[in-house]
C-alpha cells in the first residue's frame, strides 16, 4: 500500500514538472509571446506600479561631490570653443556661440506637400522604432518589415528602446542606403527636407492617458501650412496619415532633443547635406543644440524647462564636456521632483544615456550606481 502510494506520488510530481516544463517552452514559442506574453508583461507593470508607483520616485544628484568635481575639472577641462564664449550664467559653463553661416535666400518651398509609397506598420510590443524604421525604408522601395529591422535592433522582446544610433546601424549595414542623425532640429528644416522629397524620421515623448509619458518615434511624411499641421505615419494609436500640428510636435519634439533621422539613397547625399547646411558637421550641430537648449532655459518653465536642462547635457556630453553636462544634468534632475506627478517622465532613463557617461567621465560613479538602480527597480517592470 504504502509502495502504491509513492509510485502515485512519483507519477504526479513527474507529471507536473513534465507540465511545467511544456508550458514554459509553449510559452517562450514567438508566435504566442507576439501574441499574449506582452499582456503579462504590460499585467505585471500594472501590478507593480500599483504598489509602488514610479512617478513619486527621485533621484538626487550627490551636490557635495558635485561641487568637489566642478572645482577640482574646472581648471584643466577645456570648453569646446569656436568662438568666444557667451556671458556665463549661473549654474553652468556658458555654451560656445556659434558662428553664424553666409545668410543665403532659401529656395522657396510648397505651401503643402504629401509624400505616397510609405508602407504603415502598427508596431508590436515595444516595437515602436523597428516599426518606424520600417516605414521610412519602404519609402525608398526597401521590401522589408519591423520583424526584420526588430531581429537586428531588439531581439529580446522586453528591451524597452531602441537608441537613435542603433537605427542608424541597420541603416548602414543591412540596406543599400545611408542615414544622418542630427540634433537641434526645426519646423522649417522638416519642411525643407519633404519639399525635397525625403520623410523625416523623429524622436519625441508624448503623454497616454492612463500610461503617463513615454517616448515615441513617428516618422512625418508631410506639411500642410494653411492648416499648420505636419503629416504622420504613427505605429502606436494615430495610425496612417495622423494630422500633428506644427506647435504640438515642437513640443514634444524638445523632449528628445529635437532629434531626427533622414535615410537617403547614395546618390542623393549632396542634397541632403546641402539641406542640413553647416549641419552636415557633427561638431556644429551639438554645438548649435546646446545653444538653443541654453536659450530655452531662460524662456520655459516646469517639464519644459526640465527638458531643456536636460538636452544641455545630453549635448555636452557629445561634445565631451563631461563636467558641464553632470552640472546640467543636476539642474535637470533637480528641476523633477518639483514637477506635478501626473507629468513628471519617470521613464525618461530608459531612452536616455547621457548622465551615465556625466557621471562616470566625472569620477561620479555613486551617482552611475544611484541612477542605474532607481532606474531598473522603480520605473521598470522587470530588469532585463
Amino acid at each position: 500500500m504504502l509502495r502504491s502510494r509513492s509510485l502515485r506520488l512519483v507519477v504526479i510530481l513527474i507529471a507536473i514538472l513534465a507540465f511545467v516544463l511544456i508550458a514554459s517552452f509553449v510559452y517562450n514559442l514567438p508566435y504566442v509571446q507576439e501574441r499574449f506574453g506582452w499582456r503579462i508583461s504590460v499585467l505585471r507593470a500594472e501590478i507593480k506600479y500599483a504598489l509602488n508607483p514610479p512617478e513619486e520616485v527621485v533621484f538626487t544628484p550627490n551636490p557635495t561631490i558635485d561641487a568637489m568635481v566642478e572645482a577640482t575639472l574646472k581648471a584643466y577641462t577645456p570648453t569646446v570653443t569656436r568662438t568666444p564664449s557667451l556671458t556665463s550664467t549661473p549654474g553652468y559653463t556658458a555654451t560656445p556661440t556659434i558662428t553664424p553661416s553666409p545668410t543665403h535666400t532659401p529656395t522657396p518651398i510648397p505651401a503643402k506637400v504629401e509624400l505616397d509609397n510609405i508602407r504603415h506598420e502598427y508596431q508590436k510590443y515595444n516595437n515602436c522604432g523597428p516599426a518606424n524604421l520600417s516605414m521610412a525604408l519602404s519609402f525608398w522601395g526597401w521590401e522589408g518589415d519591423q520583424r526584420d529591422t526588430a531581429a537586428f535592433l531588439k531581439p529580446i522582446q522586453d528591451d524597452k528602446n531602441v537608441m537613435p544610433y542603433e537605427m542608424a546601424a541597420y541603416v548602414e549595414e543591412e540596406t543599400s542606403y545611408d542615414v544622418v542623425v542630427r540634433v537641434g532640429g526645426d519646423i522649417d528644416l522638416i519642411k525643407r527636407f519633404l519639399a525635397a522629397g525625403f520623410p523625416v524620421l523623429v524622436e519625441k515623448g508624448f503623454d497616454v492617458p492612463g500610461k503617463d509619458w513615454m517616448g515615441h518615434y513617428q516618422l512625418i511624411t508631410g506639411y500642410d501650412d494653411e492648416r499648420e499641421r505636419f503629416t504622420a505615419q504613427d505605429s502606436y494609436q494615430g495610425g496612417p496619415n495622423l494630422p500633428l500640428p506644427y506647435n504640438q510636435l515642437e513640443e514634444y519634439w524638445r523632449h528628445f532633443n529635437y532629434l531626427y533621422l533622414v535615410i537617403y539613397p547614395p546618390e542623393r547625399e549632396s542634397e541632403v547635406f546641402s539641406l542640413l547646411g553647416p549641419h552636415t558637421d557633427e561638431t556644429y550641430n551639438y554645438e548649435y543644440a546646446a545653444q538653443l537648449a541654453s536659450d530655452e532655459i531662460f524662456t520655459l518653465t516646469g517639464r519644459a524647462q526640465f527638458f531643456a536642462w536636460f538636452n544641455r547635457g545630453s549635448n555636452l556630453v557629445s561634445l565631451k564636456d563631461f563636467a558641464g553636462a553632470a552640472t546640467a544634468y543636476g539642474e535637470a534632475f533637480n528641476l523633477y521632483p518639483t514637477l506635478d506627478l501626473e507629468i513628471r517622465p519617470y521613464r525618461l532613463m530608459w531612452y536616455q544615456t547621457g548622465p551615465y557617461w556625466a557621471y562616470y567621465y566625472t569620477g561620479r560613479y555613486q551617482d552611475v550606481i544611484n541612477l542605474a538602480n532607481n532606474t531598473l527597480f522603480y520605473t521598470v517592470d522587470k530588469p532585463i
